[in-house]
């Protein structure tokens, strides 16, 4: 009688928390869909100086791992922010660093690439988890997945996921911003602005992963991800100082993350995202109102193992997407590249190995007459690669 009424109790709280936490999906759900309404029409723009004609291959111009902090063995996740002329770098690369992926002691490393050198910085930790936790007033568990932004004032902006209880399914987006906007990188620092506040379930379960999109008015689209039961993707809409201004979800399908968007025309943009349903294809959505309204439309013919993708438009008809293309492992990584958003063949082999090779999470960004790529190399470093094309190819140090 006593083990039947104990079955009956354990069985009774668990119905009660399945549905308790059925319940705050729902409401997580309605309240996104409340604060979804439709965001101004914003304009995209190409990066500076990246219209290069059809036709032109790539070159590969270097190659090689960015710095790891000393004594530090696991990295994962790194994002690419192309810098102004007037900075001493080219290229700054963030990625979260530490002893393993959720880690106690993993923190948010940096590194530059001084144009003038042509050499990667000694890398250095730029984010803490417990300076961002005392700023905020509670604890951080873990960090991952920073994205960087330059402001219409030059300075850095970072969107990290921060997770508390329930790991990274109940992670926030942490925005946080560079306290001064001088260009000595031994100097980099960063303050918290806020979470960013995108339900009302303590803003829970939003992650970040791929770079925003860059707008005329100086501001940005931040694509981001929904991750508590299901999986949707959402655009966040920022102003030129880094305000947020509001989110459209981008999709109705319920299996969708990681969204990178690119651009086809000023106000018609691509939403290329990984699809954890069983297809093994890159999912699309697109928006031809500058962002207002977005429909899906048929995944690309491309195989994807469920991981991360990074796309960038470098003018009309130059499409570039950085992606795994085995169906069951991350141990391919390939540059394909379009002229419709639609065909995608293979521009560059990037690093292809076996078994349990993994090279992933890729970044990608215009800097310098170069396209750059960065990615997870078997989670151990950063690797990188520079591509030109033939009339900006060069060994000598590029001119600024």
């Amino acid at each position: 009688m006593f083990e039947s009424l104990t079955a009956f109790v354990f069985r009774s709280r668990g119905t009660r928390f399945a549905c308790g936490v059925l319940i705050c999906v729902a409401l997580v759900g309605l309240d996104l869909g409340r604060r979804s309404g439709v965001t101004p029409l914003a304009t995209a723009v190409w990066p500076v100086g990246a219209q290069v004609a059809a036709g032109q291959t790539l070159v590969l111009q270097g190659r090689g791992h960015i710095p790891m902090p000393q004594q530090t063995p696991a990295a994962h996740a790194s994002s690419l922010l192309a810098l102004p002329a007037t900075h001493p770098a080219s290229v700054m690369a963030f990625w979260f660093a530490g002893a393993r992926e959720s880690a106690d002691n993993v923190q948010i490393a940096a590194s530059q690439f001084d144009w003038r050198t042509q050499q990667w910085s000694a890398a250095r930790f730029v984010v803490n988890r417990h300076e961002v936790g005392a700023q905020l007033g509670f604890g951080i568990r873990r960090l991952g997945n920073p994205v960087a932004w330059l402001d219409a004032h030059g300075k850095v902006h970072l969107f990290v996921v921060a997770t508390g209880l329930g790991g990274w399914a109940a992670a926030r987006i942490v925005h946080l911003r560079q306290r001064d906007a001088g260009q000595d990188f031994s100097k980099l620092s960063f303050e918290v602005v806020r979470v960013l506040p995108l339900s009302w379930l303590w803003n829970t379960s939003f992650l970040v992963r791929t770079a925003p999109l860059a707008l005329a008015d100086g501001g940005m689209v931040l694509p981001v991800h929904f991750e508590l039961g299901i999986k949707y993707p959402v655009a966040l809409r920022f102003d030129g100082n880094g305000e947020f201004k509001g989110m459209v979800r981008i999709s109705s399908r319920k299996h969708l993350l990681q969204p990178t968007l690119l651009m086809l025309k000023e106000a018609e943009w691509l939403a290329l995202m990984r699809d954890q349903s069983p297809m093994g294809k890159v999912a699309v959505a697109q928006t031809t109102d500058g962002g207002q309204h977005w429909r899906d439309v048929p995944e690309l013919t491309l195989d994807n193992p469920d991981s991360s993708v990074a796309g960038l438009a470098t003018g009309p008809g130059r499409l570039w997407l950085a992606h795994n293309s085995s169906l069951h492992s991350r141990n391919v990584l390939d540059l394909s590249e379009s002229t419709d958003g639609k065909n995608w063949p293979l521009a560059q082999a990037l690093a292809h190995g076996s078994g349990s090779d993994e090279y992933s999470y890729p970044a990608i960004t215009w800097a310098d007459d170069s396209l750059w790529l960065s990615y997870t190399d078997q989670r151990q470093r950063i690797s990188w690669q520079r591509f030109a094309f033939p009339a900006t190819s060069s060994t000598s140090t590029p001119a600024r």
